[in-house]
């Protein structure tokens, strides 16, 4: 007989880990990301709720979430990674970070080349 370990489900209530209404920083980003990599490690589900956040920037974003594809494939955080409570403009803004992460990590040496010949490098 073949057991399969249910995943432990929990939330990161985004308002409570950055203390602010707010998503705007990178550093609070962080702060985000390393509860959501740890949880991952651990082979937990996560739920990231933004319920009352009020703004959000690509750079929290980038950070919080963006840079999960370095460390985990996209089917990792597709199956383990659930958002909930977010703006129209939040999941527009989060949907860009996401598609630009999946690039960027794919092939992060050739995107460096694509930024450099557009700034003129």
């Amino acid at each position: 007989m073949i057991y399969f370990k249910i995943m432990e489900n929990i939330t990161i209530n985004v308002v409570n880990t950055i203390g602010d209404v707010y998503g705007v920083e990178a550093d609070d980003g962080q702060k985000v990301f390393e509860l959501i990599s740890k949880a991952f490690g651990d082979r937990k589900k996560v739920t990231l709720s933004f319920q009352n956040i009020e703004m959000l920037t690509t750079a929290f974003l980038n950070t919080a979430v963006g840079q999960l594809y370095k460390d985990f494939s996209e089917l990792e955080i597709r199956e383990q990674l659930k958002v909930s409570d977010i703006s129209n403009s939040g999941k527009v803004a989060l949907k860009r970070v996401v598609d630009t992460a999946k690039l960027y990590y794919k092939d992060p040496e050739a995107m460096q080349r694509s930024i450099n010949e557009i700034l003129g490098h």
